[in-house]
């Protein structure tokens, strides 16, 4: 059934439209700018896949479900727009949840579209009769079912909203069989502008309380995590590091909004500076346990975050803010350069000082001509080889250890790692989203071979959409994030070796892409760089050293 428009065509708030559901959703998303829709296919899609083609909107198809929505959320991350993804129903939607729940812990905001059994039928035993929305409600900003084809419209513009307005976030609505195919007419609502989704503003007087701090701050140091991006703010804060003299960390999306190579940017005296500090601003992200849950030794801590109802409550904090990032971050510049900043100079150069230290000491490891490949190696040639924008992706345990240690984000949404849940299995969907979603640049994606079993069939996805994505697979046969910690633990570990003949090149070749082994450090430079070249994706296999750890690597925290 094609949609019919009616009304002014220059006003969409003023369009009718009409056709089945799948139609109203899809022209919901076009109204939206939305262009590309991940899934799998399901015949409660079948609507919903007709509208789509019918708009132009391009269908990306995976091999498994959570592939789809860590696409989605991959697109969404590059981007700062919403991505989509549409799961059939039952365990369509129950094979998506822990990428639904990963987008959750990271605020990433993220529609997906769920088929569901008819409500006509409701209780009588349809195929892949569920009700997923008590299951996905508690990681989703909005969970709801429309109950009629009329609502559709309305309930997609509803639920894009919700994924978008700080904190965001994803959003879900199920489109029960019947109500996906059957017909209405139905008001168009009018995309959002930018002043309806901002974020409001924090309460002054909390910024002039924190600039007071940093006035009088001899060592501070700000940490900036993933809703500064979110949020745009990475001006903002470019702005009070300069003007206030402010070393700078970052984590997660943080990564990027400070280049890596600015004189105020900071990452590997990260443990010196915390416990040297006299103040620690964090801003942008929770006090988790990728920050010890915000205990700084003696340091006075502030938490700035975009919603006030996300300010920690388990730490012990000297002052808090909540709203729109960039007014927050300019709100401080302005109380601290009103009330006069106190000299520390001599702070940051010592910071500059142990910064560079650090560096040298890696070099040894970055130019390792050790056997088996240390995992070091890899990193240190991949460093030479990136382009400033070029998007890293890290899925695994101790081998994206390293990446988060030895790769430098230069440019926002460049540094997408699992966030903190922990998922694995995001790297294919990952890499297939922010590369179709940024078809020039760079995509590498680092995988541990651990984390390769979760999603190994989807490398068929980047095959079938000839997406010239580099995976580069850190082969050390082992779980090396929980064999070392249990051996030291209890003298001996289990269930942490893997294969020690699996051979991924050859998988990604027999699936119809290009694969190729390294097991020399000699060679790896020259492997990387016939990659980089392909015009298609890539599989490097380097097999690395199972006796190495990344020094931190612990399942405890």
């Amino acid at each position: 059934m094609h949609e019919i428009t009616k009304g002014n065509a220059n006003a969409i708030g003023e369009q009718e439209i009409e056709g089945h559901g799948g139609m109203l959703a899809a022209r919901v998303l076009e109204a939206h700018g939305i262009d590309t829709v991940f899934t799998l296919s399901g015949g409660h899609l079948f609507s919903f896949y007709d509208g789509c083609t019918k708009r132009g909107l391009r269908l990306v198809d995976v091999r498994h479900e959570q592939t789809a929505v860590f696409a989605a959320e991959a697109w969404a991350k590059v981007t700062r727009r919403p991505g989509v993804a549409a799961l059939t129903a039952g365990p369509g939607v129950t094979n998506g949840i822990s990428a639904l729940t990963g987008a959750h812990f990271s605020g990433s905001p993220l529609l997906v579209l769920g088929g569901r059994a008819p409500a006509g039928r409701w209780g009588q035993g349809s195929l892949q009769e569920l009700d997923h929305v008590p299951i996905v409600k508690s990681v989703c900003k909005h969970a709801a079912t429309s109950t009629t084809t009329a609502a559709v419209a309305g309930d997609v513009d509803r639920a894009l909203r919700a994924a978008c307005t700080a904190h965001r976030g994803p959003a879900f609505l199920d489109l029960p069989l019947d109500v996906a195919f059957g017909s209405a007419k139905a008001p168009l609502p009018p995309p959002p502008g930018a002043d309806e989704l901002r974020n409001p503003d924090p309460d002054p007087q909390s910024l002039q309380s924190i600039g007071a701090l940093l006035a009088s701050s001899e060592r501070p140091v700000l940490l900036a995590g993933g809703d500064v991006y979110w949020e745009r703010a990475e001006d903002a804060l470019r702005r009070l590091a300069e003007e206030c003299e402010l070393p700078v960390f970052v984590n997660g999306l943080g990564r990027g909004t400070l280049a890596a190579d600015h004189r105020l940017a900071f990452s590997r005296c990260r443990s010196a500076a915390f416990r040297q500090a006299d103040l620690v601003i964090v801003a942008g992200t929770p006090l988790d346990f990728r920050l010890g849950f915000g205990n700084f030794g003696e340091a006075r801590v502030v938490h700035v975050v975009d919603r006030v109802e996300r300010i920690a409550s388990h730490a012990r904090l000297t002052a808090s803010a909540g709203g729109n990032l960039t007014t927050a971050l300019d709100g401080i510049r302005e109380a601290a350069l009103r009330v006069g900043l106190a000299d520390r100079g001599g702070w940051v150069e010592r910071l500059q000082g142990l910064e560079r230290a650090k560096r040298l000491e890696e070099i040894a490891l970055l130019d390792s001509e050790q056997l088996p490949i240390h995992p070091a190696r890899i990193y240190g040639e991949l460093r030479r080889r990136l382009d400033r924008d070029a998007i890293v992706i890290g899925d695994g345990g101790d081998f994206v250890s390293y990446a988060g240690k030895y790769v430098d984000t230069f440019t926002p949404g460049c540094f997408l790692d699992p966030g903190p849940f922990g998922c694995l299995g995001t790297g294919p969907g990952y890499a297939l989203g922010a590369k179709l979603a940024r078809p020039d640049r760079q995509v590498v994606l680092l995988l541990g071979d651990g984390a390769a079993g979760f999603s190994l069939g989807d490398l068929d996805t980047l095959v079938r959409f000839g997406v010239a994505v580099v995976v580069v697979i850190g082969n050390n046969v082992c779980w090396g994030l929980e064999k070392h910690p249990m051996q030291q633990l209890f003298g001996y570990h289990v269930a942490a070796e893997l294969s020690p003949v699996a051979s991924y090149d050859q998988v990604m070749k027999a699936l119809g892409g290009v694969g190729e082994r390294v097991e020399d450090p000699a060679v790896l430079g020259s492997a990387l760089d016939r990659a980089l070249a392909h015009r298609g994706p890539v599989v490097v296999d380097v097999r690395t050293d199972p006796a190495n750890q990344y020094p931190r690597s612990s399942v405890l925290a």
